[in-house]
């Protein structure tokens, strides 16, 4: 039989028989505390009973670690969606969009689910952990994927194969229940012991643990705001029939496309509207705060609600928080020793507040400019002054943050919180991350106007998440109202630039994993050319062609 050659990360190496699956090296592996849920090879990531087939180098993958956590939770949700058909065979399990560590699922039988149907999936989902029930992946035909999936009345599932056209396709199995995750699952369900269902809304969440702390299901923190907007978008998607990925694929395809993406922009458009009429219902009102995750489109929304303003009698003007910033010799150090310009402390405070003051009491005031280079403020010469119908709009990462402008009275502030949330679902039981949309976002626009490769943003995207959970996510709940920026057909034209971005990373690159795991994501979306995007479109934000000037 033929030997193949597995890398350590210890650099050690082990001969082993071609087929050899990863669970019998897991002893080489450095003991911790932390169990190992799955293993990289060759940077990407593959479940503990992959056969190695090929030289490579494997290291484990720990459930304290981000790529560990996807594997936990897509793992989980692959257990509640067999228990739930188990239990519920009749009642088809729907997954919506996360709310603090937890997935949003209902059973579409057209009521509210009771506590009693809960208790008893969740019963049975510890009852497959305590059986310790092996999770399969095999390689099946399309065709017998076909009958599969019919016979298992995944309508959703059974659409996406028409657009996933490959003669085989890899299908996870856990009991009697098979379905598709696009990615590592777990070993078996033993692993699978920290979870929670609590009733919410008309249906439940499915809570697991944080990344940092594995073991444990931490205190759930509500914000029934960002849960009202998504179900405000989710009625949306049903009203107009198209609530997944294969429902889009098949617009795309069938060239009918256009019209949803009107309606999707108009929809969008008349939600900004929504917002300008409450801001004008409020005649204190100074300045508007808008802040939101990276690449959430906070400059194309500061604009377009500006015209919306603009129709109703105001006259925005826009403040940029980047123009407040204290200096390179003032700026605070992260514990790495590089410059924190993300943190409160690195915008100078007391300066914003005061000329906010004189422009509310109707002075004229010399706007800032803050040269990046030499790391200084200065002053070019630009007045600033507030008329009658005159409203200022500042975007930023501390917008929500009452830190930021402490000497204005709150009845003067009106605050935005924006986020990214498509109510679209890839199949029945698997969910499109907000995270991913907006990563893929900055991907191509970093790429098309920072000349920032797919492997550089990735890089450093670990990093903008710690910053978000830091200053932004916290403060949610101070936000007036929330608007969702997400376009349910977006991603059908990011793939057209992200994918030749994402396919130069190779596999020795570390960012790798990431790369390969967009990609498979990607590859559930039908293109849409970017011709047909509107020049106000909020997409045009990172593909560049705007009408708007940036």
């Amino acid at each position: 039989m033929k030997n193949i050659i597995l890398t350590l990360p210890s650099g050690k190496t082990i001969t082993t028989p071609l087929g050899t699956t990863v669970s019998e090296f897991l002893d080489y592996f450095e003991k911790k505390d932390n169990e190992i849920l799955a293993v990289s090879v060759n940077n990407a990531i593959f479940s503990l009973n992959y056969p190695l087939l090929y030289n490579a180098k494997i290291a484990p993958v720990y459930d304290n670690t981000k790529s560990g956590a996807e594997v936990y939770r897509r793992s989980l949700c692959f257990l509640l969606a067999a228990a739930a058909h188990k239990v519920y065979p009749k009642a088809h399990l729907r997954v919506g969009h996360s709310l603090g560590y937890g997935y949003y699922y209902t059973l579409d039988t057209g009521i509210k689910i009771t506590d009693q149907e809960i208790n008893s999936i969740a019963c049975e989902m510890k009852n497959m952990v305590q059986q310790d029930l092996p999770i399969k992946t095999d390689l099946i035909s399309y065709h017998d994927a076909k009958e599969l999936f019919s016979k298992l009345e995944l309508t959703e599932t059974l659409k996406q194969l028409e657009c996933i056209c490959t003669p085989v396709l890899a299908v996870n199995t856990l009991d009697d229940f098979s379905d598709m995750f696009f990615g590592a699952l777990v070993k078996s369900t033993a692993t699978l012991k920290y979870f929670d269902l609590m009733p919410y809304g008309e249906g439940f969440l499915l809570r697991f643990p944080t990344t940092s702390e594995p073991h444990k299901i931490s205190e759930f923190k509500d914000i029934p705001e960002l849960f009202a907007i998504y179900s405000r978008y989710k009625k949306w998607g049903k009203q107009i029939g198209v609530t997944s990925v294969a429902s889009l694929n098949e617009l795309i395809n069938k060239r009918k496309i256009n019209d949803f993406i009107n309606i999707s922009e108009t929809f969008q458009t008349k939600c900004i509207s929504n917002i300008a009429d409450k801001i004008s219902q409020n005649k204190n009102v100074k300045v508007i705060l808008i802040a939101g995750p990276s690449s959430s489109g906070k400059t194309t929304s500061s604009k377009k609600l500006a015209l919306q303003l603009q129709a109703i009698g105001y006259k925005p003007q826009l403040i940029s928080l980047d123009d407040f910033y204290v200096g390179r010799e003032r700026n605070p150090k992260d514990e790495n020793g590089n410059y924190d310009y993300e943190c409160l402390e690195a915008l100078d405070i007391p300066y914003l507040n005061q000329l906010l003051i004189d422009l509310f009491n109707g002075k004229e005031v010399e706007m800032p400019s803050y040269d990046f280079t030499a790391g200084k403020r200065f002053f070019s010469g630009k007045k600033m002054a507030l008329g009658k119908n005159d409203i200022l709009i500042m975007e930023g990462i501390h917008g929500l943050n009452d830190r930021l402008t402490p000497l204005i009275a709150p009845e003067l502030k009106f605050k935005i919180y924006l986020s990214a949330l498509t109510q679209l679902n890839l199949n029945d039981h698997t969910r499109i991350s907000t995270s991913d949309n907006r990563l893929i976002r900055r991907i191509v626009r970093d790429a098309q106007f920072r000349g920032k490769s797919a492997a550089a943003t990735i890089s450093m995207w670990s990093n903008v998440q710690k910053g978000e959970k830091l200053h932004i996510f916290p403060f949610q709940r101070n936000a007036d109202v929330m608007l969702n920026t997400a376009l349910d057909y977006e991603l059908a034209v990011l793939k057209v630039y992200a994918v030749p971005l994402l396919r130069v990373i190779t596999p020795d690159c570390p960012e790798f994993t990431e790369a390969s795991r967009l990609l498979r994501f990607l590859d559930n979306f039908s293109p849409i050319p970017e011709r047909d995007v509107p020049d106000r479109s909020i997409i045009r934000e990172f593909i560049g062609g705007s009408a708007f000037k940036y």
